[in-house]
């Protein structure tokens, strides 16, 4: 893959739908939490991306592998605050399946790229 076209990566077109979907669902949150959970879970979804973005364009297969694991992270503790939020009825029952949903996709696709990825490195290193 071309380090430039990341944006060709399912993971990162998906980390953008949850990151899109992110901030739908939290711009109803309590004015209370604008500086609390809203900007958490905002940073936290963002962070996906960003993370896979800085790692699919590293050079080093270590420093791309560390970015993908903060990736996969932070998906969890996105989970966690979207708990957190539905706990508090800020978001429905049915809005937090829908995240829930598009965050377990985000994790399957970032484990499988990390695999990929340690496959990837494995061929490399045999070769030289």
């Amino acid at each position: 893959m071309d380090k430039k076209n990341y944006t060709q990566l399912e993971i990162w077109r998906e980390g953008r739908k949850l990151v899109n979907l992110t901030y739908i669902l939290t711009a109803n949150f309590p004015k209370e939490e604008l500086l609390a959970l809203t900007s958490q879970i905002r940073r936290m979804a963002t962070s996906v991306s960003f993370n896979i973005t800085e790692g699919s364009t590293r050079q080093a297969p270590e420093d791309t592998l560390q970015f993908l694991h903060i990736a996969g992270k932070s998906l969890y503790k996105l989970e966690t605050q979207f708990h957190f939020a539905a706990g508090q009825h800020y978001i429905s029952k049915e809005d937090f399946e829908i995240i829930n949903k598009k965050i377990l996709l985000c994790k399957k696709l970032v484990s499988g790229f990390i695999n990929y990825k340690l496959i990837e490195n494995e061929k490399f290193r045999t070769i030289i």
